[in-house]
């Protein structure tokens, strides 16, 4: 499927991401110019990708903590792990310190083995998508690396309840 062309990446809006959360930006966030440094982007779009997998598809990515040997065992880390094979951004205005992002994520394709997410920032104080980039992982044996047998059940169920309006299945 072809990537979505710039007019149709600056038209984004809220409402095309299915899982949202704020971010409060740091002063260390700006870089030399005034504004959040490209690298900062990276890591929302990485943060949020990640928390959509841990709280709603049930990927533990390692061993929890110690717990005390009262609670009840913790869940075993994951199988499979989602390697990063690619990633992307386009960036259509800055932004800067101090302020409050949105982020959203959308799933655009699920294979077997794969999936490629797209996350848009904006300003809440703005209707204006501030970028659009997104990555793809391929999930695969934790210990290996290799592929096998595709996702986990759990994991796919969760991706695709965020399956983005943009893209078909």
């Amino acid at each position: 499927m072809p990537a979505p062309d710039t007019a149709a990446l600056r038209a984004r809006t809220r409402r095309d991401y299915p899982f949202q959360l704020t971010y409060r930006t740091r002063w260390c966030d700006n870089d030399q110019y005034g504004h959040i440094n490209n690298t900062v982007y990276q890591q929302l779009i990485d943060s949020i990708v990640n928390a959509y997998l841990m709280q709603h598809c049930g990927l533990r990515p390692f061993p929890s903590p110690a717990a005390p040997s009262t609670a009840p065992p913790a869940p075993a880390p994951a199988q499979k792990i989602g390697l990063v094979v690619s990633t992307h951004a386009t960036f259509f205005a800055p932004t800067s310190f101090p302020a409050t992002l949105l982020l959203g994520l959308a799933v655009t394709r699920l294979g077997v083995s794969s999936v490629s997410y797209e996350v848009g920032v904006f300003d809440v104080r703005e209707r204006e998508v501030k970028a659009v980039g997104g990555f793809t992982h391929v999930f695969v044996e934790r210990e290996a690396r290799a592929r096998a047998g595709g996702m986990e059940d759990g994991v796919r169920r969760g991706l695709e309840r965020i399956f983005g309006p943009h893209y078909s299945r």
